[in-house]
């Protein structure tokens, strides 16, 4: 589980893409073939039966001295987005094959079956709808997002015929929650508070929920040069109200995050007063109440200051997934892993959304973060040390053998 050989299985991921000099790969494309391919060789030389499922998720079984119990589930995803760093999801596959592999070279089998998961698609950089092949494990796949169409006009239908899938037969990749005892996902945090804390490794408490709303102000166009301050309706200034009404409300408050990331001005032109802008607004925090109460009053901040501005609004919610708390057991076993190798424990929860948001509708879930440079990710210069990522194998590797259980209740607490 060295740093470097990890690294170098990193390296080998990166080099599939479908842009020369950037990293792409995305859902049913060509790459997606050859990096399942590669992962599923690592798998079988570790000691893994390993298949391609209905999604084309890539998944591997190392069996237990115990047959019929529940396994653990270990992974992450494999695609990426456009222009994308290297780290985000294929560290969590290529470390959890390795700690297998360790498993293997030892001769040790534990009570319990390791799986291991290499996810088809999580960001949904192809076709717009994000976790297919997690929600396709846990049974949650929506059939209606097989009508969606990628930017050459393929629908995702179409896109899993030709890799070699029947669209038909994406339900056979569902898991039953009696399958697993417990998901554990080990990622870079993409985020700074480890790097600022010096500290290689964390423990993550729950996975952020987040609200997506869609903003639209229509207030009157009109000539730039002759409408007077006093008289005019400009739905751009009311934005910039809001944007900044957005930014005060999250600021005030540990825990929360609120982004406008996406802005359209209409008409658009340099000599016209912007009739109408929408604009997106991210809503994120790790307790639902605290988001709940922070869209509820961003609604109002913003309905209140249209109206004193004499512009119509209209606040339409595009998205909302509940925060994931990670299992109180597994929190505990994974700070006891981090204790047990020298390093501080810190909680901290995330922001970014992952897999294991999904797997949660049928096993308890944990998550470790590694250090990343920056905290800086869905960027060419992601960046994690191989030390850290060492360290990250280490923990890991750790919690298997420490907590030799299929029982979560017996994964013994941090002393």
């Amino acid at each position: 589980m060295a740093g470097a050989a990890l690294r170098t299985r990193i390296d080998d991921l990166a080099a599939i893409s479908a842009e020369p000099g950037r990293l792409t790969r995305v859902f049913m494309s060509p790459e997606q073939r050859r990096a399942n391919d590669l992962v599923l060789g690592w798998m079988r030389a570790a000691g893994m039966a390993a298949h391609e499922d209905a999604i084309g998720n890539v998944v591997g079984r190392y069996e237990g001295a115990n047959p019929g119990v529940p396994a653990l589930l270990l992974g992450s995803h494999l695609d990426s987005v456009r222009d994308a760093g290297r780290w985000d999801g294929p560290l969590g596959v290529v470390t959890a094959i390795a700690v297998v592999d360790a498993l293997r070279r030892t001769g040790r089998r534990l009570p319990f079956a390791v799986e291991v998961v290499g996810f088809s698609d999580e960001e949904g950089t192809r076709f717009g709808a994000t976790m297919l092949g997690s929600r396709a494990l846990t049974g949650r796949f929506d059939v209606s997002v097989l009508e969606l169409h990628d930017a050459q006009n393929i629908s995702m239908a179409d896109a899993i015929r030709a890799y070699g899938l029947d669209p038909a037969r994406i339900g056979e990749a569902a898991r039953r929650p009696e399958d697993f005892f417990a998901y554990l996902e080990l990622h870079i945090e993409q985020g700074p508070v480890l790097e600022r804390l010096g500290i290689p490794v964390g423990c993550v408490t729950a996975i952020a929920g987040a609200t997506r709303l869609r903003v639209t102000i229509d207030g009157q166009a009109g000539h730039a040069g002759t409408v007077p301050m006093q008289g005019r309706h400009d739905a751009l200034a009311a934005a910039a109200a809001a944007v900044l009404a957005v930014e005060g409300r999250a600021v005030v408050e540990d825990g929360i995050v609120a982004t406008v990331g996406r802005l359209e001005v209409s008409p658009g032109s340099v000599n016209v007063i912007p009739g109408r802008v929408v604009f997106t607004v991210d809503l994120r925090a790790a307790e639902d109440e605290k988001r709940e109460r922070m869209v509820a009053d961003i609604r109002d901040a913003i309905s209140r200051l249209c109206k004193r501005r004499d512009v119509s609004v209209r606040i339409e919610q595009t998205h909302a997934l509940p925060a994931a708390p990670c299992a109180p057991a597994l929190q505990r076993a994974v700070a006891a892993a981090i204790d047990a190798e020298g390093f501080p424990v810190r909680l901290l929860p995330s922001g970014a959304g992952h897999d294991a948001m999904e797997i949660a509708a049928i096993a308890p879930i944990g998550m470790i973060f590694v250090r990343c440079r920056g905290g800086i990710s869905h960027h060419p210069s992601e960046h994690a040390e191989e030390a850290d990522i060492e360290v990250g194998a280490r923990v890991l590797h750790r919690l298997l053998v420490d907590h030799p259980s299929a029982d979560l209740a017996l994964w013994e607490p941090l002393s």
